[in-house]
């Protein structure tokens, strides 16, 4: 069993982070149940991005399904809920209010409910009841500002940054600490947790670099950014890609005698005016050999140096092979859950079953048997 059996989440179905944090949630061993709104017949799902039969980030859920739109369905919610130990939400701010299903009405029901809000501006502020997506809320972060290379455009880093790092995994860990403080003190609260504020949490050590005036604002002329030399990502003879990164002095050294540099101008790893010349000359050392054939010359060594792989090719690296890093459900290559516990365990996931209420899950938590069948009636299950 995962270091969070016997917790109990509700999750309100939503796109990108929240689902996310429910995820990470389950696979630690929380018991968490999804509502999914009940669509009219002939309606299309809000988003057909995804297809909810391999969508891995609703893995380990059991799905209840209500109409929102029916008294019925309000009441079973609020019943959820009130047998619940966390709620996880990713609407606009208000849409819960209005379905009077806010935290108000809810920590009203149950004291102890911590009511976890997921969303790109917060909950207040001049943006917060605008739509953005993970590239706009990393902007006002200072983040993707300084993700490229020298005199081009920023680049977008994938959803890697805002919807993943500074939405779901925050998410996650105000939600576990709101559920830590309630055990002592008896009392939810709400967990605001917005994209934008957790974009610039992330930037803490970039921010620390700047005042210590070792920051440029320069895309690609800083150490982390790919400006220096020795931190970054080169391409192969054959067309493929090696990340180096050797930025303590002795394993510096390691990368130059491994690699077989031997210009006495390397000896001056920290003069930045002389980074874009040794870089240039890196890339062309580099490219002499197949990505692979450096790989193996660089192998258990501390170099820094290490294969760019794809999606393909990661799952069978042996080094993520050993670990278990990728593992198969239902058909579907997926990351495994992380991180790993010692004696906490948790199962194996299990692959999403969309749209379809599972009535056990009603059972378990509370519903009799009557009442079920009373849901299906008023046709809000």
């Amino acid at each position: 069993m995962g270091p969070l059996h016997g917790i109990k989440i509700i999750e309100f179905a939503a796109l990108g982070p929240a689902p996310m944090g429910a995820m990470i949630l389950a696979d630690l061993g929380a018991e968490v149940v999804r509502i999914e709104r009940k669509l009219a017949p002939g309606a299309k799902p809000a988003s057909e991005l995804f297809d909810p039969a391999i969508d891995i980030l609703n893995r380990n859920r059991r799905v209840v399904t209500l109409d929102l739109k029916k008294p019925e369905g309000i009441a079973a919610a609020r019943q959820l809920i009130a047998a619940a130990d966390g709620l996880i939400e990713g609407y606009r701010p208000g849409v819960m209010e209005r379905l009077g299903l806010g935290p108000d009405e809810c920590l009203a029901a149950n004291p102890r409910l911590v009511y976890g809000r997921m969303t790109g501006w917060g909950q207040t502020g001049p943006l917060a009841s605008t739509a953005g997506h993970d590239i706009n809320y990393l902007s006002l972060s200072g983040a993707l500002h300084a993700i490229g290379e020298p005199g081009g455009k920023p680049v977008v880093p994938l959803n890697l940054v805002a919807d993943c790092g500074g939405g779901a995994m925050l998410l996650v860990v105000g939600v576990l600490a709101a559920l830590l403080e309630a055990r002592s003190s008896g009392r939810g609260q709400v967990v605001d947790a917005a994209m934008t504020d957790g974009s610039a949490l992330l930037m803490t050590m970039m921010y620390t670099l700047k005042a210590m005036g070792q920051w440029s604002q320069q895309r690609g002329s800083n150490l982390l950014d790919g400006g220096a030399h020795f931190y970054d990502t080169y391409r192969c003879a054959d067309g493929k890609y090696v990340s180096i990164g050797p930025i303590e002095p002795q394993f510096y050294a390691l990368f130059l005698h491994t690699a077989g540099i031997t210009d006495p101008d390397f000896a001056q790893q920290w003069d930045r005016a002389r980074w874009p010349e040794l870089k240039a000359r890196v890339a062309a050392h580099l490219a002499t050999r197949p990505r692979d054939e450096w790989c193996e010359l660089f192998a258990g060594s501390d170099a820094c140096v290490a294969p760019v792989l794809d999606m393909d090719e990661a799952p069978k690296h042996p080094h993520n092979q050993a670990r278990g890093t990728f593992i198969e459900v239902g058909g579907v290559t997926q990351p495994a859950p992380a991180p790993r516990f010692s004696r906490s365990t948790p199962a194996r996931p299990v692959a999403p079953v969309p749209g379809v209420t599972d009535e056990g899950a009603l059972a378990e938590w509370g519903f009799s048997p009557a009442a079920i069948e009373a849901l299906k009636a008023a046709g809000a299950i």
